[in-house]
């Protein structure tokens, strides 16, 4: 199939992509819950070939543009929901709710995907099949991708791509790697409990802080001592409380945090290992401890060959000089890994480094309050995805 003038096609629907993301950016919704969002994607898809339904567990939609039945279904994903947190750009179309923010690109991820639809439903006799563009809210933290599988979003799916934009690549360049290119994301929350009392009588106490303490140090041991360097794994304390003044040993003390691992051998691993040293640690303080693992998106798991498929296209269809393999996974996470256990697929990052930045690594990154992107990257977004569908 044709795809070596899809750069030229993307850019002439690469205004209204823009006007989308920018109306989207400034309106933004949180969770599975994004009915305004949900509007502007069925209005922005209006008058197109396509069969256009919404979901019932969340604001969701699908649109199915009608190929060749002997041909294999691709599903094109784009994610809808913004951060529970302000935005402190100067954009002219920075967020209007405060306390609400775009600053990790789904907005960009909806334009481009609009953007892909259109193009696409103008060349749809070049089609090798069927496509299902998935607009899908809640992937911050609410599983919005598994919510849509249990409403049937994957039924006759026979591949799936998504891209992932970036700050901390130059404005269109292209990166992904086969195998996991994302990490699991878990959570961990110990409360050590032991006796409180006057701060000036420690020996009536049983001090849950000193404890809490060495388990902390002890996390990074674990990682340090235990984990097999070149399979990583990542924990981080985020969040401690303990005690409420000077003069008080506090009963209990609270420590939090995150797990990362790319692989689900050394996600498990982790596991066991942070529980057991928590517990004994608890132990030899005479503290109690209670321990609990609340577990998140598993690893996000690229297939080879769509890999190898996206390098190709990059090379065809956006420029020779514009794709480059990830050299490691980023530890972030994405439910887009749900989607990627059930059918064979590939998620892609995007560039999109502000151009008033000299280094793309200096650029504020996703979940920054300060994060911009470069909207002229967002026709390369546009050309991948319908190059994708386009090739078979």
């Amino acid at each position: 199939m044709k795809t070596d003038d899809v750069m030229e096609s993307a850019s002439a629907v690469a205004d209204e992509v823009q006007a989308l993301r920018r109306e989207i950016h400034a309106h933004p919704e949180l969770g599975l819950h994004n009915p305004e969002t949900q509007q502007r994607i069925v209005a922005a898809l209006g008058g197109l070939p396509l069969e256009v339904r919404t979901g019932t567990a969340c604001t969701s939609v699908v649109a199915d543009l009608a190929g060749p039945d002997d041909g294999p279904t691709l599903l094109l994903r784009a994610d809808t929901d913004a951060l529970p947190m302000t935005e402190d750009t100067d954009v002219e179309f920075r967020s209007t709710i405060d306390g609400r923010a775009h600053a990790c690109g789904h907005d960009a991820h909806v334009a481009m995907l609009v953007g892909a639809a259109k193009v696409l439903c103008d060349r749809r006799d070049q089609l090798p099949g069927p496509v299902r563009f998935m607009f899908q809210p809640g992937e911050e933290g609410f599983g919005g991708a598994d919510v849509m599988m249990s409403e049937g979003v994957l039924e006759g799916v026979d591949r799936a791509f998504a891209i992932h934009i970036t700050p901390n690549i130059p404005s269109g360049f292209v990166s992904c790697r086969p195998g996991p290119i994302m990490a699991s994301a878990d959570t961990f929350h110990v409360k050590v409990t032991g006796r409180g009392g006057h701060a000036s009588t420690p020996h009536f106490c049983v001090d849950p802080i000193p404890a809490a303490a060495a388990m902390i140090s002890g996390v990074q041991t674990v990682v340090a001592r235990e984990m097999d360097p070149f399979n990583p794994a990542l924990v981080t304390v985020a969040n401690v409380h303990a005690g409420t003044t000077t003069n008080v040993t506090p009963e209990t003390a609270v420590f939090e945090g995150t797990i990362r691992a790319v692989s689900e051998s050394v996600r498990a691993d982790v596991h066991a290992a942070l529980e057991r040293m928590c517990r004994h640690v608890g132990q030899a303080h005479r503290c109690e401890v209670d321990f609990e693992i609340q577990a998140g998106y598993p690893v996000t798991i690229n297939h080879a060959e769509d890999v190898a498929r996206v390098s190709r296209l990059v090379h065809e269809a956006i420029g020779e000089n514009r794709y480059f393999e990830l050299p490691t996974p980023v530890m972030g996470a994405e439910d887009f890994s749900y989607v990627l256990q059930v059918v064979p697929g590939a998620m892609a990052l995007l560039g999109v480094c502000p151009d008033d930045i000299a280094n793309s690594l200096e650029a504020p990154s996703c979940h920054s309050n300060r994060m911009r992107l470069n909207e002229d990257a967002l026709a390369t977004g546009v050309a991948l995805h319908c190059a994708v569908a386009l090739s078979g």
